[in-house]
Order: C-alpha cells, then sequence, then structure tokens
C-alpha cells in the first residue's frame, strides 16, 4: 500500500475517533458520552454497595468483578483518548486527563495496597462531561469563568491566607497564656486549633475559655471571623466581573483537547493548533 495512503487511513481514524470521544455534536459522540458517564455512575455505586458489609458478605464476588469490568473497560477509553490526540501528554496532564487516570489507578493499586480500590469513588468527576453531552453549554462557560476569575485572583487569596495564619497563631498564643493547662489550653498548637475553629465561626465546642479574659478574646475572635469572610469573595468578585467580559466556548482542540478558547479564536491559545 502506498505510504501517503497509509498516513492518510490513519488520520481519518483518528480524527472519527476523537469525534466520538471529544465532541457531542454527532449521534455517535453523543451516544458515546452518554454510555460513559452511565457506566461511571453504575462504577461508583458498585464501589459504594461495596462499602456496605452486608452488602459485600452477601455479593462480594460479583461486586468484586464488576468493579474490575468497569476498570478495564476505563482503562481502555483512557488509552484510546491518548491515541486519538495528536499530543497525548498534554492531554495526560489536563485536568480531565487527571481525573481519568485517577478513576483507574485505585483498582490496580488495591492489588498492593487493600481498601484503596474505594478511591474509585473519585470517577465520579467524570460525570462533569455531562455538560456538554446535554449542551449545557451556558454551565461550562460559568465554569470557565470561574476558573479565570479564581486564577487571576491567586496571589490576593494567598495573601489573605498568609495573613490569616498568622491571626490564628498570634490567637492561638494568647490564648494559650491567657487560659492555661489547667482550661483545656495544653499547648500552643492547641490553641491554634481552637482559634482557626473558633474564626472560621465552626466551632466544635471540644475546649472553650472559662476565664473572663480568654471569654472577651473569644467574642472578638468570633466577631472578626464573619468580618473576615467577605474578604475572599469580596476578591473572587471583582475577577470574576472582569471574567465575564470575555468570551469564550466549549470548542476542543484536536491536538491537545484543551477547551474554553475565545469564540472568535482560529488558533488553540495552549499549542497553537487551527481550530
Amino acid at each position: 500500500m502506498n505510504p501517503v495512503s497509509k498516513n492518510a487511513n490513519g488520520r481519518t481514524w483518528r480524527k472519527k475517533l476523537f469525534e466520538i470521544i471529544f465532541e457531542a455534536d454527532t449521534p455517535a459522540g453523543k451516544w458515546f458520552d452518554i454510555v460513559l458517564i452511565i457506566s461511571i455512575l453504575l462504577s461508583v455505586i458498585i464501589v459504594m454497595l461495596d462499602s456496605v458489609s452486608s452488602v459485600r458478605a452477601e455479593y462480594g464476588q460479583l461486586l468484586y468483578a464488576v468493579e474490575w469490568f468497569f476498570t478495564v473497560l476505563f482503562t481502555v477509553e483512557y488509552v484510546l483518548r491518548l491515541l486519538c490526540v495528536r499530543r497525548p501528554i498534554r492531554y495526560a496532564v489536563s485536568f480531565f486527563g487527571i481525573i481519568d487516570l485517577m478513576a483507574i489507578l485505585p483498582t490496580y493499586m488495591s492489588l498492593l495496597f487493600f481498601g484503596s480500590r474505594y478511591l474509585s469513588v473519585v470517577r465520579v468527576l467524570r460525570v462533569l462531561r455531562i455538560f456538554r453531552v446535554l449542551k449545557l453549554g451556558h454551565h461550562i462557560k460559568e465554569t470557565v469563568v470561574l476558573k479565570k476569575a479564581l486564577y487571576a485572583s491567586r496571589r490576593k487569596i494567598l495573601v489573605f491566607i498568609f495573613v490569616v495564619l498568622t491571626l490564628v497563631v498570634i490567637i492561638g498564643a494568647l490564648m494559650y497564656v491567657i487560659e492555661g493547662q489547667d482550661n483545656g489550653f495544653t499547648s500552643i498548637p492547641r490553641s491554634i486549633y481552637w482559634a482557626v475553629v473558633t474564626l472560621t465561626t465552626v466551632g466544635y465546642g471540644d475546649i472553650s475559655p472559662k476565664t473572663g479574659a480568654g471569654q472577651f478574646l473569644a467574642a472578638i475572635v468570633m466577631i472578626l471571623g464573619y468580618s473576615i469572610i467577605a474578604v475572599p469573595t469580596g476578591i473572587v468578585t471583582v475577577e470574576l466581573s472582569q471574567a465575564y467580559k470575555e468570551k469564550s466556548n466549549t470548542q476542543v482542540c484536536p491536538n491537545c483537547s484543551a477547551e474554553g478558547h475565545d469564540t472568535d479564536a482560529a488558533y488553540c491559545k495552549f499549542c497553537g493548533t487551527k481550530l
């Protein structure tokens, strides 16, 4: 056979496989995603049922066999995804690529580490593809907008977290000095734990101040906790307003499988491939 013809057939085969696996615009692609999502949900249900001792005692062997069936099925699907993109490494390190790999690793790891296969419930994250299957494009757009806003505000959020960590260390040390070991604040780390629980307004109540000074400090920390909640919200809100100004779609790059390109983009912003 002519080498050129072989290459053409290879490209055609890859293109068809890519359209089926990564796109939901064709009937075959839509059915592939529907079957995949049903398989994911069933596999998660199987893992949850296997964690119930009474069910495992009666149907343990069957559940184990079904779990391996889904694992092999998802392994084949993962390999096919790598084969039909031009840059498989790019897909492998993408969000969905990592999730796809994490969906099959726990079962194989269970051969060495007992109980690790229950981590297979991470497969439920793969159901995020249902947004593309059901043509819920506006939901995907909102996800892209949120991702951009969080990424743009990452430095401000890191500074905020650093300030909060510094604050809880100081508050924890103060509470240790005020209350002491007799009132349950046996160490500064334990006092910091109390400060974190109180500042986040969780309030487990396992330890609490007994002295007047300690209760006064606790009241200040509680009020402070409510006030700082608005800080990260405001940071992300500002970035969200900026991200909404950028238009994006859900077109998938045939080279690296990346999504979220600008609507008028002619080339993939991640790898430069023509869209």
